[in-house]
């Protein structure tokens, strides 16, 4: 997909990592290009599956206070079976293939522990192909990033951005999070 990315798009990119909500107006002053070439670029870069711009809450501060991450192992031929199951569900926050120790990993936010044990015991390991789990709680969190890869966006521009209140991103509890 990176294919069809110019500098403008990378740069639009890298704002809206900084600071989801900021205007197009905005974006296409400091660009200096039309608000309407912002729309259109944001809404080709979520079309083709590029930006997506999401609200981000903060687990802790609504009731989920277990994040953990689990390790699979699968029979021979079923990951991306597994992999469909597993982000149906809706604790799964991240569900990748893997090469090495797992061949599935998967980021879970649950209530408490009775949640995370049912959602482990009593769902995830019905999924057809699982064959065996490991879970890692998370106790803390040192980095959780969103910005990443565009690099369009120089170190100068950054602290404008911060400056002018993008900083938002940058505030995070203990644990990691917003």
């Amino acid at each position: 997909m990176n294919a069809g990315l110019d500098d403008i798009d990378r740069k639009i990119i890298a704002i809206l990592q900084a600071d989801g909500r900021r205007a197009y107006s905005q974006i296409a002053e400091d660009l200096g290009i039309p608000a309407s070439s912002v729309r259109y670029r944001v809404q080709r870069l979520e079309d083709n599956g590029v930006l997506q711009i999401v609200g981000i809450a903060n687990p802790l501060t609504i009731g989920f206070n277990h994040l953990a991450m689990i390790g699979m192992r699968v029979r021979a031929g079923t990951a991306q079976d597994v992999c469909r199951a597993l982000r149906e569900l809706p604790e799964t926050s991240y569900v990748i293939v893997t090469a090495g120790h797992y061949d599935v990993m998967v980021e879970v936010i649950c209530r408490d522990t009775e949640h995370f044990t049912d959602l482990v015991t009593r769902r995830m390991h019905l999924i057809d192909g699982v064959v065996s789990t490991d879970s890692f709680f998370v106790l803390e969190v040192h980095k959780l990033a969103y910005g990443w890869g565009v690099g369009a966006v120089d170190a100068a521009e950054t602290a404008r951005l911060d400056a002018a209140g993008g900083d938002d991103h940058r505030r995070m509890d203990q644990r990691g999070h917003r």
